[in-house]
């Protein structure tokens, strides 16, 4: 069964997704891989290859997860462009070196779902993430999320972010609610799940991007807003 098939579910669903947090921004740990600390994403392991990979920066914070998706154009979680002083780190697995950095110019927000375009102030030349159509992902299947967000309930989600990019397989469980009550994907603990800090980043199956990390519980349940629902929002402002 498609995602675009559990509309009726999601009523049913609401309740349980409007208890998840918000993923909140917060700044990176330095922990390298292998170094004994703490795993990514509670769970997971650390990416090898996510050349479409953006760290998004608030006046100089790190906060936040995002892709690009085309040479002037980073896809991202609305509730993580609110402070401003928008810059990102493209194509770079470490969030401190390497890649590109470009500057946010111009925000376009979805009026009713956890989604934001931001506009580069510069052509990043990338490998820029592919968007997924509806029918992309279906319930039970196994997908990857991607971010630099916390690797374990540690209180402060601030000191336990990771300096590397992580990855975790979750298991998807069908339609849900976004933290502004837009279509989602709700996906259940496989080897990890997601945490303050990967908020914006994306749930890719089988190499398209499907979802924008929206909220999580930090144990068991995530979830990401439907970018396949929004895919004539998303080509009305960024051609893709």
């Amino acid at each position: 069964m498609r995602i675009t098939r559990l509309v009726p579910a999601l009523i049913a669903a609401m309740a349980a997704v409007l208890s998840l947090f918000v993923l909140a921004p917060a700044a990176s740990a330095k922990e390298a891989p292998g170094s004994g600390g703490p795993q990514p994403i509670i769970g997971g392991g650390y990416a090898q290859n996510a050349p479409w990979a953006a760290r998004l920066f608030s006046n100089g914070r790190e906060t936040c997860s995002a892709t690009i998706i085309a040479p002037t154009w980073i896809l991202t979680a609305r509730h993580c462009v609110s402070g401003g002083g928008l810059s990102f780190r493209i194509g770079s697995l470490d969030q401190h070196s390497g890649g590109t950095v470009a500057n946010g110019t111009q925000i376009y927000n979805h009026s009713s779902s956890d989604l934001s375009l931001v506009r580069l102030d510069r052509s990043v030349s990338a490998t820029y993430a592919r968007l997924g159509q509806p029918g992309s992902v279906w319930v039970n299947q196994t997908v990857q999320v991607y971010g630099w967000g916390a690797t374990s309930r540690c209180g402060s989600e601030a000191n336990c972010q990771s300096r590397y990019l992580k990855v975790a397989n979750v298991i998807v469980t069908g339609g849900c609610y976004d933290a502004y009550y837009g279509s989602a994907i709700c996906a259940r603990r496989g080897d990890g799940i997601t945490a303050g800090g990967d908020s914006g980043g994306p749930m890719m199956a089988n190499g398209v991007q499907v979802g924008v990390a929206s909220t999580s519980d930090r144990q068991t349940t995530t979830a990401y807003t439907n970018v396949t629902a929004y895919r004539s929002w998303i080509q009305s402002i960024a051609g893709v």
